[in-house]
């Protein structure tokens, strides 16, 4: 293909995107001069350059759309959804052109001229009916949305505005062409002063393609990339891979050498691969926004053929990841924003009866997290009706009712993705043919990624999606297991356990299941040995590592026999004959030239047997007895700050200790502070009579929240135990809690609180912890995102005479109710990820345990308006968050309240 056509074809696609989502900005926003502005600029220079190609037929569209837009931006015409609606057929039609254009290098036969005679009606004021059975159709293009039924007989209400569906987009990236892709040019050049742009490029000659280019109004970034064939991209990280293939086998030799002339030649191999391998993986990242680029469109013809209103907003538009990952994830979201827009929005006159916005809002946001993109797609819809899934799930034979009725509301959502599942009524053009969400999860997976849901009724629906950022080169973890390696992708690993009999984790089994308890839970486990059948299984009569895995919202323990190093692998597709095995999701070569499997958790969670990824049906209740706090040891940091008793303070609660340099102590406002790490932190002593000796080093126990930091000035650090927190003795010494056995010795338990509020007066407030309650065996379930609050409020609360459990979030404590747990009042943070406080507050007063547990919230805003939210949510009282003694009297009232009752 000719060197200039490709260009063209390259750049009217991607002004033909960008117009796409402008025009339905339009028809939201008819009177904004700078979107009319940009949209006649793009449509001029698609006819200008058609034009200087000889594409008549092209330029014969794209005039007679230039003309009614330039009606519109010199206000002889009013914007209307027919008109919207006329101009995106007409760019349907330059897109079927092209595509004929791209294949044969030559416009298809054929003629536009009814299309083109209603674009010159508009023009002038007119309205011609659209031509029947004869007329030449556009290829590819589709029909248009239906026209205003007001403006069918009457010229005079042709123009006029009607309302717009309101699709709120944030503008993305011009989208990615198949074909290229924009990269840094290998040699960088300071970037051209910027000329100042012509208020009316449409007066601007059309001389060839550089004044096209001029007038597509590319700026000053643009002009410094050049455009490079993917396939290019391909062959160059097939190539790093194959180097870092390399690296890895000469590292390997290097490390069973003690002394060698080529480690630092090889050192620095090392560090170019590396750089070299980054600066590749840039070159395929691309932003996400390019494959949201056609949703606006897409929302708004369904809009208009669902009767429905529909907001769109798309957040995160530019997270990047690899380009790969971007074309197969295309697919799925589509489908999922138009599920959403079907299936979970409301019409507009039910969602007012339900004292809801007429527009339905459908919600795309896309964040980095650790190694991994999130996708979250959701609604304010209906929610899913757990009763038509029921209904459907017995019909189609996929549960009987005794196991339903032993399953959560969490465990019967998820058969709506299950293949072949449809709730709808009837099958229409969008949906209900039961084809769709298991084919999303199925592709999501194949890619190494994990989908979650959470829906409540009547409220609306939410989808997670979890990501690796790229699929050619990953990190991974290497273990053996029966004389065989494996690699476990880093992205799913949480942490490594040993397990053994010298040591204070044990496998156990109940009900024949392995089980660990880690951390006062019990986690369920899976043999790879028995799983992959590797000879004979004894991993609770030896030594064995844990690897805890997290796939979704599910963690679980794979046991192997050893572990060895990460390291990154280049992902080799499984071979064909292999494919079918779930528990794989690829091969690799190690640095010593051995090809190993590459594991699948999802693979290896569902092929377990014993459980499957959204299903924890090992905690059942009586596994979920099992696991409660069978003791209450904490770590806690011992030291020595003046006279008397050893100091005590939660161990969580500590960001860091320091040894400070004297030397470096300033005073503000009279006050000694410390530069740490770029701010200044303040120096809190415990004992008043302490002083600044230069020249001399003093040990600080640094607590953190956020950014701000304070020191705690000590004596000396003495040791870190774990021992139970029980406070025999109260005090009315400020700053303490009491004291305690710890280690056997008596011990001064601090009140950390206090001491924080010395360095910051707004950060938890002022004043002492309440007296002891007589009472000491009220059960608190403390719900809270932050490890911080939890930390700091459990032993405050424990101190108070209350038995805490904390978990941290409203997920976590529902799965406790699902297990039987019983509290006596439940304390939740407002202002949380996931699930949020509002709606725990909700899901506790719909439960079957918890619907009279008194329920106070907690949070940082405390006006009247949140305490109306919260009591309509479900709260039966509310807590500024900072205020502890506030805290501690409504626990009181509330539980005095719930004796009397």
């Amino acid at each position: 293909m000719d060197d200039l056509l490709s260009e063209f074809l390259t750049e009217t696609n991607e002004n033909l995107s960008v117009l796409d989502v402008e025009l339905v900005k339009l028809e939201q926003n008819p009177n904004d001069p700078g979107l009319l502005s940009n949209i006649f600029r793009l449509v001029h220079t698609i006819k200008g350059t058609c034009g200087f190609l000889g594409l008549p037929r092209l330029e014969s569209v794209a005039h007679a759309a230039e003309n009614v837009l330039g009606r519109f931006r010199d206000g002889e015409l009013t914007v209307s959804a027919y008109a919207v609606s006329l101009i995106l057929e007409s760019l349907d039609t330059i897109k079927g052109i092209l595509s004929v254009l791209e294949k044969t290098e030559a416009e298809p036969a054929g003629t536009d001229e009814d299309l083109i005679n209603r674009l010159n009606a508009m023009a002038e004021g007119r309205e011609l009916p659209k031509a029947g059975a004869g007329a030449a159709a556009a290829p590819a293009a589709p029909e248009p949305p239906a026209e205003p039924p007001a403006a069918a007989n009457d010229p005079e209400q042709l123009f006029e505005p009607v309302r717009a569906v309101p699709v709120a987009v944030e503008p993305p990236r011009p989208p990615e062409v198949v074909q290229t892709r924009e990269v840094a040019p290998i040699t960088e050049a300071p970037p051209p002063a910027p000329v100042p742009e012509p208020q009316h490029r449409a007066e601007a000659a059309d001389a060839g393609p550089a004044a096209a280019a001029d007038k597509g109004g590319e700026s000053a970034v643009a002009q410094q990339t050049i455009r490079v064939n993917v396939d290019l991209l391909e062959n160059l990280m097939t190539m790093v891979s194959e180097l870092v293939l390399t690296r890895n086998q000469l590292l390997q030799i290097l490390r069973s050498q003690k002394e060698s002339e080529f480690a630092a030649p090889l050192q620095r191999l090392n560090h170019v691969t590396s750089e070299l391998q980054e600066g590749v993986m840039k070159t395929r990242m691309q932003p996400i926004g390019n494959a949201w680029a056609k949703l606006p469109r897409l929302v708004r013809d369904l809009a208009h053929e669902l009767h429905k209103k529909i907001d769109l907003q798309m957040l995160g538009a530019e997270t990047e990841l690899d380009r790969q990952v971007l074309e197969l994830i295309k697919d799925p979201l589509t489908h999922m924003v138009r599920n959403s827009g079907d299936h979970g929005l409301e019409g507009p006159a039910e969602r007012v009866a339900k004292g809801k916005p007429e527009a339905g809002r459908v919600t795309l946001n896309a964040y980095h997290e650790g190694g991994h993109i999130i996708i979250e797609i959701s609604d304010d819809g209906r929610g899913l009706n757990l009763e038509a899934i029921k209904r459907k799930a017995l019909q189609n034979g996929m549960v009987t009712e005794a196991e339903l009725a032993g399953m959560s509301d969490q465990q019967i959502q998820q058969f709506i993705m299950k293949p072949g599942f449809s709730t709808a009524a009837k099958v229409t053009s969008v949906s209900g043919r039961g084809v769709g969400m298991d084919v999303v999860k199925t592709n999501i997976e194949k890619i190494g990624g994990t989908i979650e849901m959470k829906s409540l009724e009547g409220r609306g629906t939410t989808f997670t999606i979890k990501i690796p950022l790229t699929l050619a080169i990953v990190s991974a973890l290497i273990v053996e297991c029966g004389g065989e390696r494996f690699a476990i992708p880093q992205i799913s690993v949480v942490e490594l356990v040993r397990a053994a009999d010298d040591s204070e984790h044990k496998i156990e089994r109940i009900n024949g299941s392995p089980v660990l308890r880690l951390r006062n839970r019990l986690l369920p486990l899976v043999s790879l040995q028995r799983l992959l059948k590797l000879g004979h299984q004894d991993e609770d009569k030896r030594e064995n590592f844990i690897v805890v895995t997290q796939v979704g919202n599910y963690t679980f323990g794979i046991i192997v026999d050893r572990v060895f190093d990460t390291e990154e692998i280049v992902v080799k597709p499984v071979a064909p004959i292999l494919r079918n095995i779930e528990l794989f999701s690829g091969n690799t070569i190690l640095g010593d030239g051995s090809v190993i499997m590459i594991l699948d958790p999802n693979g290896i969670a569902t092929a377990s047997g014993t459980m499957t990824v959204q299903d924890t049906s090992i905690a059942t209740t009586e596994v979920a007895k099992q696991t409660r706090r069978e003791d209450d040891k904490m770590a806690l940091l011992i030291f020595s700050a003046g006279a008397g008793s050893p100091k005590a303070v939660p161990l969580s609660l500590v960001a860091r200790l320091e040894d400070v340099d004297l030397n470096q102590v300033e005073l503000s406002n009279g006050e000694p502070v410390v530069q740490y790490r770029g701010k200044l932190m303040p120096l809190v002593p415990i004992d008043a009579n302490w002083s600044i000796v230069r020249d001399k080093r003093q040990p600080v126990v640094v607590f953190a929240d956020g950014d701000r930091s304070m020191g705690l000035v000590v004596d000396e650090i003495v040791d870190i135990v774990e021992d139970k927190l029980a406070v025999e003795l109260g005090t009315e010494r400020p700053g303490f809690l009491g004291s305690a056995i710890i280690a056997g010795k008596a011990t001064d338990v601090i009140d950390a609180g206090f001491y924080l509020t010395r360095a910051f007066k707004d950060w938890f407030g002022n004043g002492r912890d309440g007296a002891f309650e007589e009472e000491r065996q009220h059960r608190i379930l403390l719900v809270d995102d932050s490890p911080f609050f939890r930390n700091l409020l459990t032993p405050m609360l424990s101190v108070s005479g209350y038995d805490v459990t904390a978990v941290e979030s409203g997920d976590e404590a529902m799965a406790l109710q699902e297990s039987g747990e019983q509290f006596d009042v439940i304390i939740s943070d407002i202002e949380m990820p996931g699930m949020s406080g509002l709606e725990f507050a909700e899901a506790v007063r719909a439960s079957a345990r918890w619907a009279n547990v008194p329920l106070v919230a907690l949070s940082s805003h405390a006006t009247p308006r949140d305490l109306d939210r919260g009591r309509q949510a479900g709260f039966n009282d509310y807590v500024a968050k900072f205020d502890r003694d506030a805290l501690l009297f409504t626990l009181q009232q509330t539980l005095a309240e719930k004796g009397a009752a």
